[in-house]
């Protein structure tokens, strides 16, 4: 069974974005792909109700019901930028809704998370996320008429871009070591989270934690062998996709800017 692990792809913030996701839905259907894992914040914001849904959102949502209908299960994990993933608007394009994923795969169990609440300290992102993400905002977010909700997407994907930024400019190596190292201790062999857009990676042993790179600014995927367990990075090269071991791939880039490739959790089952 293999799977495929996409984060941040922020559709909509560049012109050509569309276009890339349908490659990757493409190139997972070639490779018989049985789940696709959207690892937060597909889009510039998420909102589970369709009068907030703009043509980009319409167009990526298409792609997932494509691979829904191609027999592939696809799972949202909660980013910042998703709101009430779990409405039944949201039936038809995904099989889960959760605030991590975790699975087993050639012996070795799989934790994915997006990682926006890695930060503890981060209290002011804390309560923002909490007040967004409230009952209360569910409802008003039902009740509101459709040209007020885009207007209101629009202004929340600009406030977005500055919540959590000391966070997720920086990434915090200590905090993330330190989470890796206890999910190691419960048994967890391999961690992923999206969030800071930027590769970094840590290991222990056989037991492996990194930051999946940002599809939107790298156009990488991470593919996950069912009968290994093995992860390898694939490359949107435009014509075709380039496969890498992820190790080699980390450690060409190294965490660095110049890497960068610009394209103008409470589930008890994730212990």
């Amino acid at each position: 069974m293999l799977r495929a692990v996409l984060a941040d792809l922020h559709l909509g913030e560049r012109p050509d974005d569309v276009d890339r996701f349908r490659r990757v839905t493409d190139e997972a259907l070639s490779r018989g792909v049985a789940e696709l894992v959207l690892l937060g914040d597909v889009f510039r914001a998420l909102v589970g109700f369709p009068h907030f849904w703009d043509e980009t959102v319409r167009a990526g949502l298409d792609q997932l019901r494509r691979l829904r209908r191609s027999g592939v299960r696809v799972v949202f994990v909660e980013g910042n930028r998703d709101f009430f993933l779990d409405e039944p608007a949201l039936d038809e394009f995904r099989d889960a809704a959760t605030a991590c994923h975790s699975f087993n795969a050639g012996g070795r169990r799989f934790l994915l998370e997006h990682g926006d609440l890695v930060n503890v300290r981060d209290w002011r992102y804390r309560f923002w996320r909490r007040l967004a993400k409230s009952r209360a905002a569910r409802l008003w977010a039902r009740l509101l008429p459709g040209p007020i909700a885009r207007r209101v997407v629009r202004g929340t994907e600009r406030r977005l871009a500055g919540t959590n930024f000391e966070y997720r400019s920086r990434i915090p190596e200590q905090r993330l070591a330190r989470m890796a190292e206890s999910h190691f201790a419960a048994g967890v062999h391999v961690v992923l989270w999206g969030h800071f857009h930027r590769p970094w990676w840590h290991t222990a042993g056989q037991r492996l934690a990194a930051v999946v790179p940002a599809f939107g600014e790298y156009g990488a995927v991470i593919w996950v062998s069912g009968d290994s367990g093995e992860l390898a990075v694939g490359e949107d090269a435009g014509a075709q996709f380039v496969d890498t071991p992820l190790h080699s791939w980390y450690q060409e880039r190294d965490g660095t800017e110049a890497a960068r490739n610009d394209h103008g959790s409470h589930d008890s089952s994730c212990g």
